[in-house]
Protein backbone atom coordinates (compact mmCIF):
# COMPACT_ATOMS: atom_id res chain seq x y z
CA UNK A 1 0.00 0.00 0.00
CA UNK A 2 1.30 2.99 -0.91
CA UNK A 3 1.60 6.26 1.49
CA UNK A 4 1.24 8.53 -1.31
CA UNK A 5 -0.64 12.06 -0.31
CA UNK A 6 -3.64 12.72 -2.78
CA UNK A 7 -5.80 15.93 -2.98
CA UNK A 8 -8.28 17.12 -5.00
CA UNK A 9 -9.23 20.34 -6.96
CA UNK A 10 -12.73 20.83 -7.87
CA UNK A 11 -14.39 23.93 -9.57
CA UNK A 12 -17.99 24.57 -9.97
CA UNK A 13 -19.86 27.52 -11.17
CA UNK A 14 -22.40 27.10 -8.37
CA UNK A 15 -24.76 25.58 -11.03
CA UNK A 16 -25.08 21.75 -10.23
CA UNK A 17 -24.99 21.35 -6.45
CA UNK A 18 -26.17 17.74 -6.21
CA UNK A 19 -24.02 17.05 -8.62
CA UNK A 20 -21.25 18.34 -6.61
CA UNK A 21 -22.53 16.72 -3.45
CA UNK A 22 -22.53 13.29 -5.45
CA UNK A 23 -18.52 13.66 -6.49
CA UNK A 24 -17.59 14.82 -3.22
CA UNK A 25 -19.18 12.04 -1.11
CA UNK A 26 -17.82 9.33 -3.89
CA UNK A 27 -14.53 11.04 -2.99
CA UNK A 28 -14.64 9.98 0.89
CA UNK A 29 -15.69 6.56 -0.16
CA UNK A 30 -12.57 5.85 -1.59
CA UNK A 31 -10.47 3.33 0.23
CA UNK A 32 -7.04 4.26 2.10
CA UNK A 33 -6.15 7.66 3.43
CA UNK A 34 -8.51 10.17 2.80
CA UNK A 35 -8.11 12.23 0.31
CA UNK A 36 -8.10 16.41 1.11
CA UNK A 37 -10.48 18.25 -1.10
CA UNK A 38 -10.63 21.83 -2.26
CA UNK A 39 -13.68 23.44 -3.79
CA UNK A 40 -13.36 26.22 -5.92
CA UNK A 41 -16.23 28.77 -5.93
CA UNK A 42 -15.34 30.34 -9.60
CA UNK A 43 -17.08 33.21 -9.88
CA UNK A 44 -19.86 31.83 -7.42
CA UNK A 45 -20.32 30.67 -4.45
CA UNK A 46 -19.37 27.25 -3.67
CA UNK A 47 -22.62 26.58 -0.93
CA UNK A 48 -22.61 24.10 1.67
CA UNK A 49 -20.18 21.22 1.56
CA UNK A 50 -19.30 18.17 3.98
CA UNK A 51 -17.19 19.07 6.78
CA UNK A 52 -13.56 18.61 5.72
CA UNK A 53 -13.81 20.07 2.56
CA UNK A 54 -11.94 23.61 2.10
CA UNK A 55 -13.68 26.21 -0.30
CA UNK A 56 -12.04 29.15 -2.43
CA UNK A 57 -14.70 31.30 -3.76
CA UNK A 58 -13.32 33.73 -6.72
CA UNK A 59 -15.34 36.86 -7.35
CA UNK A 60 -14.77 36.19 -11.10
CA UNK A 61 -14.86 33.10 -13.56
CA UNK A 62 -11.35 32.77 -14.42
CA UNK A 63 -11.92 29.70 -16.42
CA UNK A 64 -11.43 26.32 -16.37
CA UNK A 65 -7.15 26.58 -15.96
CA UNK A 66 -7.29 30.01 -13.94
CA UNK A 67 -9.42 28.18 -11.23
CA UNK A 68 -7.78 24.81 -11.40
CA UNK A 69 -4.86 27.01 -10.71
CA UNK A 70 -6.08 28.12 -7.60
CA UNK A 71 -7.09 25.09 -6.27
CA UNK A 72 -3.25 23.92 -7.00
CA UNK A 73 -2.05 27.04 -5.03
CA UNK A 74 -4.44 26.58 -1.84
CA UNK A 75 -2.32 23.02 -1.47
CA UNK A 76 0.64 25.13 -1.01
CA UNK A 77 3.25 26.36 -3.87
CA UNK A 78 2.37 23.81 -6.60
CA UNK A 79 -0.24 21.67 -4.80
CA UNK A 80 3.33 21.03 -2.48
CA UNK A 81 1.11 19.76 0.91
CA UNK A 82 0.06 16.58 -1.09
CA UNK A 83 2.37 14.58 -3.59
CA UNK A 84 -0.68 13.98 -6.41
CA UNK A 85 -3.93 15.83 -7.30
CA UNK A 86 -6.91 14.43 -8.83
CA UNK A 87 -8.74 16.94 -10.93
CA UNK A 88 -12.38 15.89 -11.09
CA UNK A 89 -15.39 18.00 -13.18
CA UNK A 90 -17.87 18.95 -10.84
CA UNK A 91 -20.67 16.85 -12.28
CA UNK A 92 -19.09 13.58 -12.11
CA UNK A 93 -18.90 10.85 -9.59
CA UNK A 94 -16.76 8.25 -8.82
CA UNK A 95 -18.24 4.74 -9.32
CA UNK A 96 -15.44 3.19 -7.55
CA UNK A 97 -14.29 3.21 -3.86
CA UNK A 98 -10.27 1.75 -5.16
CA UNK A 99 -9.52 4.58 -7.72
CA UNK A 100 -7.64 6.66 -5.15
CA UNK A 101 -5.29 3.87 -4.08
CA UNK A 102 -4.88 2.60 -7.90
CA UNK A 103 -3.73 6.08 -8.53
CA UNK A 104 -1.50 6.46 -5.20
CA UNK A 105 0.10 2.31 -6.60
CA UNK A 106 0.36 3.60 -10.54
CA UNK A 107 2.58 6.31 -9.12
CA UNK A 108 4.43 4.21 -6.70
CA UNK A 109 5.33 1.53 -9.39
CA UNK A 110 6.42 3.71 -12.53
CA UNK A 111 8.61 6.87 -11.15
CA UNK A 112 8.49 8.39 -14.55
CA UNK A 113 4.85 8.37 -14.60
CA UNK A 114 3.45 12.09 -14.01
CA UNK A 115 0.04 12.41 -15.21
CA UNK A 116 -2.95 10.05 -15.50
CA UNK A 117 -5.62 10.04 -17.55
CA UNK A 118 -9.09 8.16 -16.46
CA UNK A 119 -11.53 6.77 -18.70
CA UNK A 120 -14.72 8.91 -19.03
CA UNK A 121 -18.24 6.74 -18.91
CA UNK A 122 -21.91 7.63 -19.09
CA UNK A 123 -23.42 6.69 -16.15
CA UNK A 124 -26.24 5.51 -17.78
CA UNK A 125 -24.89 3.73 -21.05
CA UNK A 126 -21.69 2.68 -19.42
CA UNK A 127 -20.19 4.26 -22.99
CA UNK A 128 -17.44 5.83 -23.54
CA UNK A 129 -17.29 8.70 -26.44
CA UNK A 130 -14.82 8.39 -28.90
CA UNK A 131 -13.16 11.82 -28.11
CA UNK A 132 -12.52 10.82 -24.82
CA UNK A 133 -9.64 8.33 -25.48
CA UNK A 134 -6.94 10.47 -25.85
CA UNK A 135 -5.13 9.39 -28.50
CA UNK A 136 -5.79 8.25 -32.10
CA UNK A 137 -6.02 4.76 -32.34
CA UNK A 138 -9.47 4.91 -29.95
CA UNK A 139 -12.27 2.52 -31.10
CA UNK A 140 -10.98 0.52 -28.16
CA UNK A 141 -11.26 3.04 -24.78
CA UNK A 142 -11.20 -0.37 -22.19
CA UNK A 143 -7.46 -0.79 -23.24
CA UNK A 144 -5.23 1.15 -20.80
CA UNK A 145 -1.66 2.73 -22.86
CA UNK A 146 0.68 5.27 -22.87
CA UNK A 147 -1.18 8.44 -24.40
CA UNK A 148 0.67 12.41 -25.13
CA UNK A 149 -2.08 13.99 -23.53
CA UNK A 150 -5.11 13.83 -21.12
CA UNK A 151 -8.51 14.40 -20.29
CA UNK A 152 -8.45 17.61 -17.99
CA UNK A 153 -11.68 16.70 -15.81
CA UNK A 154 -10.41 13.33 -15.07
CA UNK A 155 -7.37 13.03 -14.25
CA UNK A 156 -4.58 12.85 -11.84
CA UNK A 157 -0.89 15.00 -11.54
CA UNK A 158 1.54 14.36 -9.20
CA UNK A 159 2.48 17.68 -7.93
CA UNK A 160 6.75 17.30 -8.79
CA UNK A 161 5.36 17.95 -12.27
CA UNK A 162 3.32 21.12 -11.52
CA UNK A 163 6.38 22.31 -9.85
CA UNK A 164 9.30 21.20 -12.57
CA UNK A 165 7.02 22.85 -15.89
CA UNK A 166 4.62 25.12 -14.19
CA UNK A 167 0.71 25.23 -13.84
CA UNK A 168 -1.92 25.19 -16.45
CA UNK A 169 -2.03 28.01 -19.05
CA UNK A 170 -4.31 30.45 -16.82
CA UNK A 171 -5.06 33.01 -20.39
CA UNK A 172 -6.13 29.83 -22.38
CA UNK A 173 -9.40 29.90 -20.29
CA UNK A 174 -11.16 26.79 -21.98
CA UNK A 175 -9.77 24.77 -24.09
CA UNK A 176 -6.41 22.60 -24.98
CA UNK A 177 -4.98 23.80 -21.56
CA UNK A 178 -4.12 19.94 -20.65
CA UNK A 179 -2.40 19.37 -23.90
CA UNK A 180 0.15 22.57 -23.17
CA UNK A 181 0.71 20.79 -19.97
CA UNK A 182 1.10 17.45 -21.13
CA UNK A 183 3.70 18.60 -23.78
CA UNK A 184 5.67 20.64 -21.07
CA UNK A 185 5.76 17.44 -18.79
CA UNK A 186 6.45 15.04 -21.40
CA UNK A 187 9.29 17.59 -22.83
CA UNK A 188 10.79 17.40 -18.54
CA UNK A 189 10.89 13.52 -19.46
CA UNK A 190 7.41 12.75 -17.89
CA UNK A 191 5.41 10.08 -19.11
CA UNK A 192 1.26 9.99 -19.39
CA UNK A 193 -1.17 6.66 -19.04
CA UNK A 194 -4.59 6.37 -20.09
CA UNK A 195 -6.32 4.12 -17.71
CA UNK A 196 -9.50 2.60 -18.48
CA UNK A 197 -10.42 0.83 -15.15
CA UNK A 198 -9.90 4.66 -13.38
CA UNK A 199 -13.48 5.67 -14.02
CA UNK A 200 -15.19 9.05 -13.86
CA UNK A 201 -19.47 8.65 -14.08
CA UNK A 202 -20.07 11.84 -16.21
CA UNK A 203 -23.50 12.19 -18.38
CA UNK A 204 -22.79 12.09 -22.45
CA UNK A 205 -22.63 15.84 -23.25
CA UNK A 206 -21.48 17.57 -26.50
CA UNK A 207 -18.26 19.94 -25.74
CA UNK A 208 -19.88 22.49 -28.06
CA UNK A 209 -22.38 23.27 -25.34
CA UNK A 210 -20.05 26.13 -24.39
CA UNK A 211 -21.19 29.42 -26.12
CA UNK A 212 -17.42 30.03 -26.75
CA UNK A 213 -16.57 26.60 -27.73
CA UNK A 214 -15.24 27.47 -31.53
CA UNK A 215 -13.77 30.32 -30.95
CA UNK A 216 -11.71 29.59 -27.73
CA UNK A 217 -10.83 25.58 -29.48
CA UNK A 218 -9.30 27.73 -32.54
CA UNK A 219 -7.65 30.35 -31.10
CA UNK A 220 -5.67 28.41 -28.12
CA UNK A 221 -5.06 25.31 -30.75
CA UNK A 222 -2.32 28.34 -32.60
CA UNK A 223 -1.59 29.52 -28.68
CA UNK A 224 -0.62 25.66 -28.28
CA UNK A 225 1.23 25.63 -31.53
CA UNK A 226 3.41 28.81 -30.71
CA UNK A 227 4.13 28.40 -26.98
CA UNK A 228 5.40 24.76 -27.60
CA UNK A 229 6.48 23.45 -30.81
CA UNK A 230 9.39 23.87 -32.90
CA UNK A 231 9.39 26.57 -35.58
CA UNK A 232 9.16 24.24 -38.49
CA UNK A 233 6.71 22.11 -36.82
CA UNK A 234 4.08 24.90 -36.33
CA UNK A 235 2.52 26.17 -39.73
CA UNK A 236 2.58 21.94 -40.40
CA UNK A 237 0.66 21.09 -37.28
CA UNK A 238 -1.84 23.92 -37.64
CA UNK A 239 -2.31 23.60 -41.61
CA UNK A 240 -3.57 19.75 -41.00
CA UNK A 241 -6.29 20.84 -38.63
CA UNK A 242 -7.10 23.57 -40.26
CA UNK A 243 -7.80 20.91 -43.15
CA UNK A 244 -9.45 18.46 -40.46
CA UNK A 245 -11.54 21.17 -39.00
CA UNK A 246 -13.13 22.11 -42.88
CA UNK A 247 -13.47 18.27 -43.58
CA UNK A 248 -16.24 18.11 -40.84
CA UNK A 249 -18.11 20.68 -42.73
CA UNK A 250 -19.00 22.65 -39.86
CA UNK A 251 -22.06 25.60 -39.62
CA UNK A 252 -21.61 28.57 -41.00
CA UNK A 253 -22.19 30.23 -37.66
CA UNK A 254 -19.03 27.55 -35.94
CA UNK A 255 -16.99 28.64 -38.93
CA UNK A 256 -17.18 32.38 -38.44
CA UNK A 257 -16.51 31.89 -34.67
CA UNK A 258 -13.34 29.36 -35.60
CA UNK A 259 -12.21 31.83 -38.12
CA UNK A 260 -12.52 34.40 -35.29
CA UNK A 261 -10.14 32.31 -33.11
CA UNK A 262 -7.78 31.44 -35.70
CA UNK A 263 -6.94 35.20 -36.20
CA UNK A 264 -6.74 36.02 -32.68
CA UNK A 265 -4.62 32.98 -32.11
CA UNK A 266 -1.96 34.72 -34.32
CA UNK A 267 -2.40 38.01 -33.16
CA UNK A 268 -2.62 37.78 -29.30
CA UNK A 269 -0.23 37.05 -27.01
CA UNK A 270 0.82 33.87 -26.09
CA UNK A 271 2.51 33.64 -23.29
CA UNK A 272 6.08 32.26 -22.63
CA UNK A 273 7.46 30.06 -26.43
CA UNK A 274 9.16 27.37 -24.95
CA UNK A 275 9.83 25.14 -27.50
CA UNK A 276 9.92 21.28 -26.78
CA UNK A 277 13.08 19.36 -28.42
CA UNK A 278 13.02 17.84 -31.03
CA UNK A 279 13.38 13.93 -29.23
CA UNK A 280 10.21 14.85 -27.61
CA UNK A 281 9.08 15.45 -31.41
CA UNK A 282 10.20 11.93 -32.03
CA UNK A 283 8.99 11.01 -28.58
CA UNK A 284 5.39 12.15 -29.57
CA UNK A 285 5.97 10.47 -32.62
CA UNK A 286 6.36 7.22 -31.30
CA UNK A 287 3.70 7.14 -28.98
CA UNK A 288 1.46 6.95 -32.29
CA UNK A 289 0.69 11.05 -31.86
CA UNK A 290 3.16 13.50 -33.52
CA UNK A 291 2.48 16.61 -33.03
CA UNK A 292 0.53 17.38 -36.39
CA UNK A 293 -2.44 15.92 -35.35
Amino acid sequence: MSDMRLGAVIITMGERPGELRALLDSVARQEGDPVDVVVVGNGAPVGPVPDGVRTVELPENLGIPGGRNVGIEAFGAAGSEVDALLFLDDDGSLPLTDTAQLVREAFAADPVLGIVSFRIADPETGLTQRRHVPRLRASDPLRSSRVTTFLGGANAVRTKVLAEVGPLPDDFFYAHEETDLAWRALDAGWMIDYRADLVLHHPTMPPSRHAVYHRMVARNRVWLARRNLPALVVPLYLGVWLLLTLLRRPSRTALKAWWGGFREGWSTPCGPRRPMKWRTVWRLTRLGRPPVV
